[in-house]
């Protein structure tokens, strides 16, 4: 019998590639997906918010979502964090001398004001101020010939203090027109605001407003020079009625560049005299 022959079985090898899961059948973009359109979504909505409410009403959302103060303060000062939630001037539970209120009061200075105190003082100064508005609307209610013009004095309380602006109309001009000459009118009812200012002790702060009005080239003026040289000429009138030189912070003209009326560059209201009481500190005398 013939021997069989060696028979050698093939060997093969079967290569699978899997493919990973990245790309379009991954699932890592839609998460990223989700947060982009989440955040567009916040995005148009605080939008909507913005465009469809009120100041009052995107007020009282602001103290809404406005995150809530939780009391943290233990026995001991500090508490579990930064001063326990309380103020830098809040009194501690620690061991001191007699008379004095806590080590972190230490760090206040003597003449430091703010908080309560501050709040407090200004609305003593607010008080004063409608106490001088109206001692200048009487004066002026009190003279027959000014009676007409106390609708030209507005009263306004600002970051700086409490501005007085003295407006011209159509029927009325506190200045010569296109110089800085005032009108016997002007000067009038100037006199009357002079009083209640020389007895305030507030610093003053006067800034000249022109209208729109355009000056030839020929003209040698203009309404940056015009407002400033009213200012100066209500300064010097004020100053001879009373109101100590000492006592003015600033004065200023700005042109026509801050309109009373902004729709209307050429209203007449827009010619005026901002006189600003400024606030007063608690250690001023």
């Amino acid at each position: 019998m013939a021997a069989r022959p060696n028979l050698v079985r093939p060997i093969i090898i079967k290569k699978i590639v899997e493919e990973g899961h990245g790309g379009h059948h991954g699932g890592a973009w839609k998460v990223a997906y989700a947060d982009f359109v989440t955040a567009m979504m916040a995005f148009f909505l605080l939008m909507w918010l913005l465009g469809a409410t009120t100041e009052k009403q995107r007020k009282a959302l602001a103290d809404y979502f406005a995150p809530t103060l939780i009391k943290t303060k233990t026995d001991a000062a500090g508490g579990s964090g930064l001063f326990g939630g309380d103020s830098i001037v809040s009194a501690d539970k620690y061991p001191n001398r007699a008379g004095q209120t806590g080590s972190r009061s230490l760090t206040i200075p003597k003449d430091a004001v703010g908080g309560p105190k501050e709040a407090a003082g200004r609305e003593r100064e607010k008080e004063k101020f409608a106490q001088v508005a109206k001692s200048m609307m009487d004066r002026v209610m009190k003279k027959g010939d000014l009676k007409r013009l106390a609708r030209n004095l507005r009263f306004t309380v600002t970051t700086e203090g409490m501005r007085i602006d003295v407006v011209d109309d159509a029927d009325y001009s506190m200045f010569v027109m296109g110089t800085s000459q005032l009108t016997p009118a002007g000067a009038k009812l100037f006199s009357e605001i002079a009083k209640p200012i020389a007895e305030t002790p507030n610093q003053v702060m006067i800034r000249g407003h022109t209208d729109a009005t355009p000056w030839s080239a020929k003209a040698g003026m203009n309404n940056w020079r015009l407002s400033v040289d009213r200012a100066e000429v209500v300064r010097n009138f004020l100053e001879y009625r009373g109101v100590a030189g000492e006592r003015y912070a600033r004065i200023e003209g700005v042109a026509d560049r801050e309109p009373y009326n902004p729709a209307d560059r050429f209203d007449p209201r827009n010619r005026r005299i901002s006189i600003t009481l400024g606030w007063r500190v608690d250690n001023e005398k």
